[in-house]
């Protein structure tokens, strides 16, 4: 585990993993999802930690997963691999036998939203910006955990319009998020229900969540969830005109370039459709 980028740290019957690549908001690329895996492996395998806490240093719990650790749009073997690295990632802290805890804040983007939602509890401080801007880069959702949380109308309302900018507030109104506390109090309050969970029995503890995952198994969550990893699979490895042309300006100009050539784009379509109406 690369102790620059996954920093973990066990303080009593808590153990805490911290996304710390600040300076890229720590949006998280390969080595790091190596780090969180090691670190879950820890936590799991130490008896004395009875809950899992994730956050995020810096200015942000993390702006998603690195746009640059994609494989050749051409590889399909290569893309299927690293998205299925990222699913298990995301839905290792669901499965986890141990409660694990989520304290977001700054921003808490695409596949980082994730796996924040993917915590059995996930705390936000006033301050965060929720969102999932994958469709604007046409990627699909890796983790597609949202409708089970908020619902398919809520959740097509945010994935389809790429929406990054869904405030700590609305999240909590959607059921996304537990609570939502003032930025300053956000890790000693996540401690804080750490501990009051630690506190429990632990056999209760993780026989509880088990049932409830085991409902949400029985209801067809999990299918779910390898169906639409299929359907992100099929979005990363077709190619469009429209989609080569955004990446090569992605790549040579950057985004702002990108998205406004999409904007443009757009905007032609729409303007050649009314006409020929």
């Amino acid at each position: 585990m690369s102790e620059s980028l996954i920093l973990y740290r066990v303080d009593g019957p808590l153990a805490r993993i911290t996304l710390n690549r600040p300076d890229k908001l720590n949006a998280i690329n390969a080595e790091m999802l190596r780090g969180i895996d090691a670190a879950l492996d820890r936590a799991e395998s130490d008896a004395q930690v009875l809950v899992i806490l994730l956050n995020g240093a810096g200015r942000a719990f993390s702006a998603g997963f690195d746009l640059n650790m994609d494989s050749a749009p051409g590889d399909a073997a290569a893309i299927r691999t690293e998205l299925r690295a990222d699913f298990d990632c995301i839905m290792r802290f669901w499965h986890c036998p141990k409660p694990t805890i989520a304290a977001v804040h700054g921003y808490c983007l695409g596949s980082a939203m994730e796996m924040a939602l993917a915590c059995d509890i996930t705390l936000a401080a006033s301050d965060c910006r929720f969102g999932a801007p994958e469709v604007r880069f046409g990627s699909g959702i890796v983790s597609l955990i949202l409708p089970w949380l908020c619902g398919p109308k809520r959740a097509k309302e945010l994935l389809l319009t790429g929406n990054d900018r869904v405030s700590a507030a609305q999240a909590e109104a959607w059921g996304l998020v537990n609570r939502v506390v003032d930025g300053e109090a956000l890790l000693d309050t996540a401690v804080e229900l750490a501990l009051e969970i630690a506190a429990n029995d632990a056999l209760a503890v993780r026989l509880t969540k088990r049932a409830i995952n085991e409902s949400m198994a029985l209801a067809g969550m999990l299918d779910a969830l390898q169906a639409a990893l299929e359907t992100d699979l099929e979005i990363e490895t077709t190619q469009t005109p429209q989609s080569q042309r955004f990446n090569e300006i992605l790549q040579t100009e950057g985004v702002r370039a990108a998205m406004a050539w999409r904007r443009q784009h757009a905007h032609g379509t729409n303007t050649e459709g009314n006409q020929r109406s």
